[in-house]
């Protein structure tokens, strides 16, 4: 990938200073072709990607890669394998191909999983008034100067997520079974 300043480079040795290309070529230590590439278009950045990698070494191996890497994938996180031991079981195997081509086809593998993964995802969509998250939690409030345990209940709406909390004071004195607080809290609308 060539960056901005060395096409400017390029272009201000060609055209002001009058240089042959094959001076810029071993000035800069760029081949001939790419300065010929820059000097005859008018782009301001030249980029290469491979569209597609060949893999001549893995391509018979690939249905036993697939396999390992699946078989992989379903163990627990803890005894899964790196791609560095699945390289080794498949050298064992008898793959003489590297390393970076098992690794490179892992990634691809793995991303390609997590694709397919994802578009399995379906959101949840509740209609007004179907459905609601109930918690309870134990708070401790200081009312008319004295401290008190109070219970709190939590409703989150599962539509709007819209949160209501109602506190209710528990203790001896009270005689209100936790039953009954929870009839009230889910049948109270005020």
């Amino acid at each position: 990938m060539l960056v901005v300043e060395t096409i400017a480079k390029i272009r201000r040795a060609y055209f002001q200073d009058k240089k042959p290309i094959k001076q810029i070529c071993r000035e800069l230590r760029i081949s001939r072709n790419t300065v010929r590439k820059v000097i005859r278009s008018g782009a301001t950045e030249h980029t290469y990607e491979r569209t597609v990698q060949p893999q001549p070494k893995i391509g018979p191996w690939k249905d036993e890669l697939d396999e390992m890497l699946a078989t992989n994938a379903r163990k627990p996180k803890r005894e899964r394998l790196t791609r560095i031991r699945i390289f080794e079981e498949l050298r064992a195997l008898g793959y003489d191909g590297g390393y970076d081509a098992v690794r490179r086809y892992a990634a691809t593998w793995s991303k390609e999983e997590q694709v397919a993964s994802a578009a399995a995802y379906v959101p949840l969509i509740f209609d007004p008034g179907e459905a609601y998250q109930f918690d309870w939690s134990h708070e401790i409030a200081v009312i008319d100067g004295a401290t008190t345990t109070v219970k709190v209940a939590h409703v989150r709406l599962c539509h709007s997520r819209m949160l209501f909390v109602r506190a209710y004071i528990t203790g001896p004195n009270t005689g209100d079974p936790t039953w009954a607080l929870l009839r009230n809290s889910h049948l109270r609308r005020n």
